[in-house]
Formats: structure tokens, C-alpha cells, sequence
């Protein structure tokens, strides 16, 4: 395995561990009923059962040596998907510590809810996921075409959560988060909007 192969799987560990250390000072969720909160974790589960499924098929262990096998691969696509991967990481990891403990599951409410608007806040409405989908765009380049696929599965599913996370915040904070909106952009800095 190459280094950067390496490089980018050790990104993906530490940021797992950051995330399970942080999540426990989180503030409590309200209005997150226990069974909406077992379904959001069921369906979590169930994507990962799904995956590791995957990767169990022989088929598709196959598909996956003889693509290795016949797709050469560049040292410059190597770092250039340690470079996106660790600007991604560094991204969510920014987002997830201005956050504080107002982080937790996607489209829950948290007790005494702040609207938060620095550090990448102030660019980007959903930096944490813009992070994600740059780490995975940076693992497809960097370890293998197959995280292209992970890619496609997350990239609507976030596009949910931020609906649904925007249908709450603009509960919470009707006027300051519909001027928010107006300011930046959902997973990408928009130099076209008002500041």
C-alpha cells in the first residue's frame, strides 16, 4: 500500500476517534423523541451493514483487485487526495469545534439552541458536511474509484439533513437564520450573495 493510502486511512481513524471523544460533551437533545432517535440510528446501522455487506461480496472483491490491478495510479492523484481529504477533515473539524456542544445528530434540537456564524459558519451553512464530501472526493482520488460510490450515497442524504436541519433553525431563529441565508452558501462559499 502507498503512503498516501495509508495516510488517508489513518485521516479517517482520527477523525472517527475525534468525533466519538467529542459527541459525548454534547448539549442534550430536545423534541428528539426516543424513537426518532432509534430510527436515526437504525438507519446509520443499516447503511453500514449495507457497506460491509458489500466489501464482504467476492464479486465484488474481485471487481475491486483486477481494477487495482489495471488502474495505475499516480503519485499526483495519491497526494492530491491526501491534500482534499485533509482539507476536508480540517474543515469538519473546525466546523464541529464552533459548534461546541451545540453539535450533535443531524435535525435534532438542543437545549438553550444557539445560532452559531464563525469560523467556517460565517462562509458556509454546512461545513461539516462540505468536509465530509471533500474527504470522500479526496479518498476516491487518493485510495480507489470505490469511494465514488459512498460519495453518491452520502452527498443526498446530506442534502436532506441540511433541509431538514434549515427547517428547524429557521423555527428556532426565523429572522436572524433567513438573513444567515441570505449571506452564504449551503455546502460552498457563494461569492454572489449579499453580506
Amino acid at each position: 500500500m502507498n503512503l498516501h493510502r495509508w495516510i488517508i486511512a489513518g485521516l479517517w481513524l482520527l477523525f472517527v476517534a475525534y468525533w466519538a471523544v467529542t459527541g459525548a460533551s454534547a448539549k442534550r437533545s430536545v423534541g428528539f423523541s426516543e424513537r426518532r432517535w432509534r430510527w436515526e440510528i437504525g438507519l446509520r446501522l443499516v447503511i453500514i451493514l449495507v457497506i460491509v455487506a458489500l466489501l464482504q461480496s467476492r464479486s465484488l472483491r474481485q471487481f475491486i483487485s483486477e481494477t487495482q490491478r489495471s488502474v495505475s495510479h499516480s503519485v499526483i492523484l495519491g497526494w492530491t487526495g491526501v491534500a482534499l481529504s485533509l482539507l476536508g477533515f480540517a474543515l469538519a473539524i473546525s466546523a464541529r469545534r464552533c459548534l461546541g456542544r451545540n453539535w450533535g445528530l443531524p435535525m435534532s434540537r438542543k437545549e438553550h439552541s444557539e445560532l452559531i456564524t464563525s469560523g467556517p459558519y460565517a462562509l458556509i451553512r454546512h461545513p461539516i458536511y462540505s468536509g465530509l464530501i471533500l474527504a470522500m472526493l479526496g479518498s476516491a482520488i487518493g485510495v480507489h474509484v470505490l469511494w465514488a460510490p459512498l460519495l453518491l450515497i452520502a452527498g443526498p442524504y446530506f442534502i436532506y439533513s441540511a433541509r431538514r436541519e434549515e427547517a428547524v433553525m429557521l423555527q428556532l431563529f426565523p429572522e436572524k437564520y433567513a438573513v444567515y441565508m441570505a449571506r452564504t452558501g449551503m455546502f460552498a462559499p457563494c461569492p454572489f450573495r449579499r453580506a
